[in-house]
């Protein structure tokens, strides 16, 4: 009877760990694949679990932050489940490679069409973001988790300003030290290709001169050779003639 009511207790102590620690540790999140740097791009994570044990999820919508939109926000394709992507007109412009963009995307929704998160497992939803600001050092995305008995979940609190987790905490991205060559990597790219261009063509010319010039030398060389034995030659004939001419 005694090891049974310790048992017992031990259990229903166990379970309280789980309803406590369950809920904070099976929000929806957003995880960088490498580094989310300032002013770069990233391709970004959605991990959904599913928290519930008779439910599947079906359904999943991410808010795109509105005070920093993103001028190229690409989904990738996940097997057995649809993606519509929402996008809104800009109150201020982005100015992008020269080209100014008007609007940007506010939402992603996935939606299970030949899928679902069934209760135990999670899925990810990638996307290609960018261009992140450099004004910022977290990005919060809101995100609304919808189950196959109706039941939704919004996960679009915002971190708190002492740092505790609210009890839906929005997924949100840290963002890492923008790197120091974002900016001109393309140009310096390009500056060192031409350096390398101008110094091939430079060591091809000089080449092409040296080549030249050798080639000039062997052929005076060779015409100055052939004088030469012609002169002898008739060095050769003048002797003989002015000896048969002595003799006579």
């Amino acid at each position: 009877m005694k090891l049974s009511r310790i048992a017992l207790a031990g259990g229903v102590a166990a379970s309280t760990v789980l309803l406590i620690t369950g809920p904070a540790a099976a929000h929806v999140s957003v995880q960088p694949v490498g580094e989310a740097a300032k002013g770069g791009y990233a391709t970004l994570n959605f991990k959904v679990p599913n928290e519930r044990d008779q439910a599947s999820t079906v359904k999943l919508e991410v808010n795109f932050p509105a005070g920093h939109p993103l001028s190229s926000v690409t989904p990738q394709a996940v097997p057995g489940w649809k993606i519509k992507v929402d996008k809104s007109k800009l109150d201020k412009p982005l100015e992008v490679h020269g080209k100014k963009i008007t609007e940007a995307v506010s939402k992603v929704t996935w939606t299970a069409d030949d899928s679902e998160i069934a209760p135990g497992y999670f899925q990810q939803f990638p996307v290609s973001v960018g261009a992140l600001p450099e004004d910022a050092d977290q990005l919060v995305f809101k995100a609304i988790q919808t189950y196959d008995n109706k039941e939704v979940v919004r996960w679009i609190e915002e971190p708190t300003a002492d740092g505790d987790e609210p009890d839906s905490p929005a997924p949100v991205l840290k963002l890492t030290a923008a790197a120091e060559d974002h900016h001109g990597g393309a140009a310096d790219d390009a500056k060192e290709a031409d350096d390398h261009k101008a110094a091939d063509t430079k060591a091809s010319s000089e080449e092409s001169s040296t080549a030249a010039s050798s080639s000039s030398s062997d052929t005076t060389a060779r015409t100055l050779g052939i004088i030469g034995i012609v002169i002898g030659i008739g060095g050769i004939a003048f002797g003989v003639l002015a000896g048969r001419r002595r003799s006579a």
